[in-house]
């Protein structure tokens, strides 16, 4: 096998450590991709008319569920480790997150949120969405330093090959560069939601539409991945793909179309009737509280 038609990556996983406390290159780019999607978020909140307090409100939610999410996926893959010792699944900032659950977390945290306080859940996550997809990317960059998701064995010159004695694929070989794959797909789909946004209808579409991207391309790359066998083969990051397509499918079949300006949608901007008073006409949009 010849190691050296590989890309060598030697940088330790570890970025900083004071005392028992360390942060990982995976928990700091996790942190940089989390800022990132907020920062996007409040711009084009502001640039579409919603306001601010209703965009932070709504973060905050979306990100304690997508790290809640993450979080969990992660550890039920690993619990023959985290198992023998709980309090590990605590220290997050060492890294360690299932990406596909974070997904499904930070929707369902941020949906509630905003649904609970009648926001216009479907018009924010189609803008946020191009956002998620750069947060995606460039959390990504942490996996890369750490090495923590093994590729199936490659020996051509775009291989990866991890030497850092503290990698957790030190030893593994020359192998699929996963993560690498993984934000190319990131980008074109950021891309695509970005010239989708105002052009397909109802609101919520263009999220539903990276959902169902992602999953396919996640459920292909997956095979590539030395993860888990959960079931027929497949592991548990194909099974969570395969749901995010399905809840997809289920939208887009039914409520998509394309955009037409004389045909505007007979509601507010979620794609959803406005209520109306007791003297007939429209209630003012809700207030953020």
């Amino acid at each position: 096998m010849n190691v050296l038609a590989a890309i060598n990556i030697g940088i330790d996983p570890i970025l900083f450590e004071i005392g028992p406390f360390l942060v990982t290159w995976h928990g700091f780019f996790t942190a940089v991709g989390i800022v990132a999607v907020v920062i996007w978020a409040v711009y084009m909140g502001r640039k579409h008319g919603i306001h601010e307090d209703a965009v932070y409100g709504t973060a905050v939610w979306a990100v304690l569920g997508g790290l809640i999410g993450a979080r969990l996926v992660h550890v039920i893959d690993n619990w023959d480790y985290y198992g023998t010792d709980p309090l590990l699944i605590l220290r997050i900032y060492e890294g360690g997150i299932g990406l596909l659950g974070g997904i499904l977390g930070a929707t369902i945290g941020g949906t509630f949120y905003a649904w609970r306080h009648r926001y216009p859940v479907g018009r924010m996550v189609d803008l946020v969405t191009p956002g998620l997809l750069l947060g995606m990317l460039l959390g990504r960059l942490g996996d890369i330093i750490n090495g923590e998701h093994l590729g199936e064995t490659l020996v051509r010159p775009w291989a990866f090959l991890y030497t850092h004695p503290g990698s957790p694929a030190n030893g593994e070989g020359p192998m699929h560069p996963v993560i690498v794959y993984e934000m190319a797909l990131d980008a074109f789909i950021g891309i695509v939601a970005y010239f989708l946004i105002g052009r397909i209808r109802p609101d919520g579409s263009v999220f539903f539409m990276y959902l169902l991207m992602y999953g396919l391309g996640r459920f292909v790359i997956q095979f590539m991945r030395r993860d888990a066998v959960w079931f027929a083969g497949l592991q548990q990051a194909h099974l969570l793909a395969l749901l995010l397509v399905v809840i997809a499918l289920a939208f887009l079949i039914t409520r998509v179309r394309l955009a037409n300006s004389g045909d505007d949608d007979p509601g507010g901007s979620d794609g959803t009737p406005e209520e109306e008073s007791e003297d007939g006409e429209p209630d003012a949009p809700p207030q953020p509280a």
